[in-house]
This record gives C-alpha cells, sequence and structure tokens, in this order.
C-alpha cells in the first residue's frame, strides 16, 4: 500500500475536487438547490406574464381603459427601468440577497393594487408597483448567476429560465381565461402572489450561502451607492413616464411633456448604457442595444395579440391568450438550442437567424385581420417568433457574462435589462399612440363580438412597424462579435 505524503494528498485532494466540480450540472448535488429555486422565481414571473395577459382585455374595459390598454404594459417596464439601475448598485455593492427578496416583495404588492383597483389609473399605478419589483428581481438573478455558476454552466441555467415558461405558457392562458370568465380578472392578479412563498423558501438560503456580499475588492457591505447613476436612473423612469403620457394624450398640449421626457432620456441612457450602445458598436455594445431591439418588438407586438383576437375575431379570452401558448414552449426550444455545446462557434449566426424569424412571426400576425385567414395562423407565426426569440435572449444574456468582468457584473446585467425595458417602453408607447389614433380605442365596446369596433388599420400600425424594427436586430446581430 502506498501511502501519499500530505503535499501529494493535498494535490489529489485538489484534482479531486476539479473533477467533481466538472461533472457537476445546474441540478447536480452542489447547484440542486439553488437552480430549482431561482428557476421557481423565473416560473412566478412567468405565471404572472401569461396569466395578467390574457385578462388584461377584461380589466381594460371594465375598467374604462381600453384607450389607455398600452399604458398597462408599458407602466410595468417605467418603473422596472429605476428598479434595474438600484438592484445593479444594489448587487455589486452589497449582494443580491437583499434586492431579489425586496424586488419580490414589490411584486406581490404590486398584484394585490392591480386586482382590487377601482378605477384604470390605480391599475396602472399597480403595475408599476409590479415593474419596480420586477425590475429588482431580474437583475438580482443575472448577479446570482455570475457568481454562483461556472462560465460553462451558464448556458443551461439560462436556458433552464427558458423552459420554466413552458408550463406557464400552457395553463397559464387556459387557467387565466378560465377564472376571467367565471369569477372575474381581479383573481388573475390576487391568485398569483401565493407563488411568492415557495421560490423564498428555497432559493435565498442558497443565495446566501454562494452569492452574499460585494465582490472582493469592489467595497465594504457598507459602501455607498453611486449617487449619480441613480439621478440618471430616475431621470430615465420620470423621462419614460412622461414619454407614454404624451403618447397616449395626442393633443398640441402633450408635446410639453414630450419634450421634457426625451430631455431626460437620451442622457441618462448615455450614461446608463455601454458606450457605443446607440451606434451599434461592436461586442458589448450590440449585445446590450440587440437585447432591446428583440424584446421591445416582440413584446409590443404581443401584447396587442390578445386584444386584437377578442375584439377582430371574436374569440374568448381564454382562447385568445391559448393562441400563444405554443410560444412558451418553442422559446425553451430555442433557449435550449444556444445552450448546446456545437452552437458557440455558430451563435452569432443563430441569432441572426432568430431576429429574421421574428419579423417574420410580426409581419404575420395582422393576416388575421383578414376574415378568410384562419386564426390559427397567429399561433402558428408566434410559435415560430418565439423559437427565434429563445435563440435571441438567452444568447445575449451568455455573452454579456462572458463580456463582463465580476466587479461589473451587476451594471453591465442591469444595462442589458434597461435597454430591454426602455425598449418596450418606448415601442409600446409609439405603438400604442398610432393604435388610439386610428380609433383602437373603441373596441372596448365591441369585446366579444365578429369584426367591430375599431378600424383594422389600428393594429395594423402596431405590429408592421415592429416587424421593421425586428429586421434592424437582424442587422445588429451580426455586429455582437468582437472581431471580425
Amino acid at each position: 500500500m502506498t501511502v501519499l505524503e500530505p503535499r501529494d494528498a493535498g494535490v489529489t485532494d485538489t484534482a479531486s475536487d476539479l473533477a467533481d466540480e466538472c461533472r457537476d450540472t445546474v441540478l447536480g448535488r452542489s447547484h440542486r438547490a439553488l437552480s430549482v429555486g431561482i428557476v421557481s422565481v423565473v416560473l412566478l414571473i412567468a405565471f404572472e406574464a401569461t396569466a395578467v395577459g390574457t385578462a388584461m382585455p377584461v380589466a381594460a374595459r371594465e375598467l374604462g381603459g381600453v384607450s389607455l390598454y398600452a399604458f398597462a404594459f408599458s407602466g410595468y417596464f417605467t418603473t422596472s427601468l429605476f428598479g434595474m439601475v438600484f438592484a445593479g448598485q444594489w448587487s455589486d455593492r452589497r449582494g443580491p440577497l437583499g434586492a431579489l427578496t425586496g424586488g419580490i416583495g414589490a411584486f406581490a404588492a404590486g398584484l394585490v393594487v392591480a386586482g382590487t383597483a377601482q378605477v384604470m389609473w390605480v391599475f396602472i399605478l399597480g403595475r408599476a408597483v409590479q415593474g419596480l419589483g420586477g425590475g429588482l428581481v431580474i437583475v438580482a438573478l443575472y448577479v446570482v448567476v455570475g457568481r454562483a455558476y461556472p462560465e460553462r454552466l451558464r448556458p443551461a441555467i439560462m436556458a433552464a429560465f427558458a423552459a420554466s415558461w413552458v408550463v406557464p405558457s400552457v395553463v397559464g392562458p387556459l387557467a387565466s381565461g378560465v377564472v376571467t370568465e367565471q369569477l372575474g380578472w381581479r383573481w388573475v392578479f390576487l391568485g398569483i402572489p401565493v407563488l411568492v412563498v415557495f421560490p423564498l423558501a428555497l432559493a435565498l438560503p442558497q443565495i446566501r450561502r454562494r452569492a452574499a456580499g460585494p465582490v472582493s475588492g469592489v467595497g465594504e457591505p457598507s459602501a455607498s451607492f453611486d449617487r449619480r447613476r441613480i439621478r440618471l436612473a430616475l431621470g430615465i423612469s420620470i423621462g419614460a413616464g412622461l414619454f407614454q403620457y404624451a403618447a397616449q394624450d395626442l393633443t398640441w398640449f402633450s408635446l410639453l411633456p414630450a419634450v421634457v421626457g426625451v430631455a431626460l432620456l437620451v442622457p441618462a441612457v448615455l450614461g446608463l448604457l455601454p458606450r457605443g450602445t446607440y451606434r451599434a458598436a461592436r461586442g458589448l455594445p450590440s449585445v446590450v442595444l440587440l437585447r432591446g431591439v428583440a424584446a421591445g418588438s416582440f413584446i409590443s407586438a404581443e401584447s396587442f395579440v390578445p386584444l386584437m383576437l377578442v375584439t377582430q375575431r371574436g374569440l374568448s379570452p381564454t382562447l385568445a391568450g391559448f393562441s400563444l401558448a405554443a410560444g412558451g414552449g418553442t422559446w425553451a426550444l430555442g433557449s435550449w438550442v444556444q445552450a448546446r455545446a456545437w452552437v458557440v462557434p455558430y451563435r452569432e449566426r443563430l441569432m441572426t437567424v432568430g431576429m429574421v424569424l421574428v419579423a417574420a412571426a410580426i409581419a404575420a400576425a395582422p393576416s388575421v385581420l383578414i376574415p378568410a385567414v384562419p386564426v390559427w395562423i397567429v399561433a402558428v407565426a408566434w410559435g415560430f417568433g418565439c423559437f427565434g426569440m429563445g435563440l435571441v435572449i438567452s444568447s445575449t444574456s451568455v455573452l454579456l457574462l462572458q463580456l463582463s468582468a465580476p466587479a461589473e457584473a451587476g451594471s453591465n446585467s442591469a444595462a442589458l435589462q434597461i435597454s430591454d425595458g426602455l425598449s418596450n417602453v418606448v415601442l409600446l408607447s409609439v405603438g400604442g399612440a398610432a393604435f388610439g389614433a386610428l380609433g383602437g380605442g373603441t373596441v372596448g365596446h365591441v369585446v366579444g363580438s365578429m369584426g367591430g369596433g375599431s378600424h383594422p388599420g389600428a393594429f395594423a400600425a402596431v405590429f408592421l412597424p415592429m416587424a421593421g424594427v425586428a429586421l434592424v436586430g437582424a442587422w445588429v446581430s451580426t455586429r455582437v462579435r468582437t472581431t471580425l
């Protein structure tokens, strides 16, 4: 029997540890509890997004706020912008635990406010509180991934995030539609906060052990926040809110808040996003820009799909929401594809293909405004579009973490989410303005009827420009590589 000297034993132990680490997966012994916990948080957000989207047309009609329909979505993204910047600061200086718990609490509180609202503006306020919580949560989760998982496992956990949308995408619209029709839309909002308990109980102890506290060398837990970035975050949120208000009002008086909003937005965006983002500079700036272009064009179009199907083709809220259900599975499939090892050399090309699929899906959706076109065309088109989004969104997350130093993970993750959220706000506002200007506000009087009320051009004015924006994203995707 050979007896190892202490030095040899140490080397052997280290080699054994490295071998165990290489064999580990996101569901392996060392990461299982954390993975299940944080994926459950994403699952909560997914149920909210799919269920609330189905109930929104009925909620807007009953609250007399169909003309403010886009505001109910963009209000969420406006406050999330501030939450994202604040979460980046909070996570880099004090760890992601506080931002995650505070965000989940605000998210649940916003659902309660929206679910008990008696007028549309209170409903929008609830959505705004949700947005603040959502902004805190999503950036904190990215920081957790960057700290707690080795680089080789990050594509897999991002794919797991996408996969967590599958069940909500199938069950969420159906459950939301049934609840809306049988019990009322309010219970769609008031029932979701119950899901908060499980993610908190499972994820937080693991995050406290693996990712709590500031990055070594960045500062002490008591280090103050960057006040300039916080001011810029307030500027971007207030500016986005004023821009939304102007887009919804559509009067000469609205020019004043529009000008003030843009004046606040421009310096804030330049200060918070990586230098060169606006001109699609190669590398990180283009990654951040692509995230915004992809998310903004797709989500802005998707927000109007249920309303179009309910008001123009006479579908029930259940069927209208269910038409998007297949998209959850194909989104997860696209994210799974980008996580394969063989994809790494071809990631940028697949992102370009993904953006082309997104553009095609958005352009195909308004074809159902023609009575002879079957409504299932939307479900098929959205399935392909969601596959493209799975390729693009997860890839931007992976590339961002690859291009970020550990001490910058929070700030860069916030920049990625700011691009995402701000693009949603701006494009939803522009789309909502076009929708209202062409008579979209009259659809509240014809919900459930076949093809009445608003002119179909109100919907076409939303979808076709968003398809053009997605095509711009296809070009931006060719710029994410740092070298030619």
